[in-house]
């Protein structure tokens, strides 16, 4: 299967209610023993994948053919994603415990067995590099869940240099995830009604006919649901297979973290709304930082420090006018208020719920709520309005 890199042109004409972003194949990408498949790779194949993206080194599906039903069915129903790029960094051992703690600048000591935890993972000076889900399997096994980056050696360079005795490897787990708000009634009719008492980010071990999982209340989307861990990657087209069957009476059907949900929710996105400086007081992450961890937590005293002295540049939500899609390309693009560059447009995506191009601002503290600015686009420059987030 070809793997297509695309570009976004702007299309002219509206289906119902949705205006379509076109979409024109620049080249290919040819899977190899260098860009890893996940164990759901076979079914999303089967399922018609026909774009997909690379994260974390292996194959993320980015859409079945048909965007607009993917987008309405995760919006009002369930959608059944592979999430397997979400890797996992495993902590085992006497000072797993302290190893967790020191890449988190949250307070660990109250995490339970059972309990995940969203971390703002930060490197010495404060600069976001990660944003993994915490799972705490047991007193001496935790699962950093992570985004797109390689924090297995950046866990394993921290604990070297700590001289820790923690095993650091990369377990056989593979995320699938049922998003939407149909979602619970599904992994309710697959598991057992106990999932419905599950708080967010709280998992629980168990077996899917004999499959070995874990199921957690959680997922990149803000229209609730759940990630299934496989946790044999042998199983993976079964454990598909047994959730696409079962979820056939709520209208399930295959789909990918949709970037206008996420947008229109306003969920961050480290490595796409942040760069290498980004620090989490400025992506609206500060309330997952607790400043009275210990000392010896990566980039807590950086981040003391710009609490205190407060954020230079915050993220605000952006409006444009036209009523075209015109999503942002591969380059963040400047924002001028008043003829000043004061920041960058991080993300633009039409909104089919709001009928406007949407995004985030990357933008000085001396730009504001209400404020009217400008942005030079590839087509020309455009008028837009700084907005509070989520959009919905």
């Amino acid at each position: 299967m070809d793997i297509s890199y695309w570009t976004n042109r702007r299309a002219s004409s509206k289906s119902g209610q949705f205006q379509r972003i076109l979409t024109t194949p620049m080249f290919s990408i040819f899977p190899t023993a260098r860009l890893r498949p996940s164990p759901f790779y076979e079914a999303t194949v089967a399922e018609g994948m026909n774009s997909a993206m690379v994260y974390n080194g292996m194959i993320l599906p980015a859409s079945y053919g048909d965007r607009e039903a993917e987008y309405w069915r995760l919006i009002n129903g369930v959608s059944q994603w592979d999430v397997a790029v979400e890797r996992q960094v495993q902590l085992k051992g006497p000072d797993a415990a302290e190893l967790a703690q020191i890449l988190s600048p949250r307070d660990l000591t109250k995490c339970k067995v059972g309990q995940g935890k969203y971390v703002a993972m930060c490197n010495h000076d404060g600069a976001i590099v990660n944003d993994p889900i915490l799972l705490k399997l047991d007193e001496d096994l935790f699962w950093f869940s992570i985004a797109d980056s390689d924090v297995w050696l950046w866990a394993s360079a921290i604990a070297a240099e700590r001289k820790l005795d923690v095993e650091i490897t990369e377990p056989d787990v593979s995320p699938m995830a049922l998003q939407g708000p149909m979602a619970e009634d599904v992994v309710a009719h697959v598991c057992g009604d106990w999932v419905r008492d599950l708080k967010y980010f709280w998992f629980r071990e168990s077996h899917i006919d004999g499959i070995p999982v874990a199921v957690q209340r959680s997922g990149w989307s803000k229209q609730g649901g759940f990630e299934i861990y496989l946790r044999d990657g042998s199983k993976g087209t079964q454990l598909w297979n047994i959730f696409k069957e079962a979820g056939q009476p709520w209208g399930i059907g295959p789909g990918a973290p949709t970037t206008a949900e996420r947008t229109e929710s306003g969920l961050v996105s480290v490595g796409g709304d942040t760069s290498d400086n980004t620090n989490p007081y400025e992506v609206r992450l500060g309330r997952y930082v607790d400043l009275n961890v210990p000392d010896y937590v990566v980039g807590i005293q950086a981040l003391r420090r710009i609490a205190e002295e407060g954020p230079t540049r915050h993220q605000l939500g952006i409006i444009l006018e036209g009523d075209v899609p015109a999503p942002l390309g591969l380059n963040w693009e400047p924002i001028l208020l008043d003829g000043e560059h004061l920041g960058d447009m991080t993300n633009c995506v039409w909104s089919p719920r709001l009928e406007a191009n949407i995004g985030y601002a990357l933008i000085s503290v001396k730009a504001q709520i209400g404020d009217e600015v400008t942005i030079p686009r590839p087509a020309g420059e455009v008028r837009a309005k700084l907005v509070d987030m989520p959009f919905i």
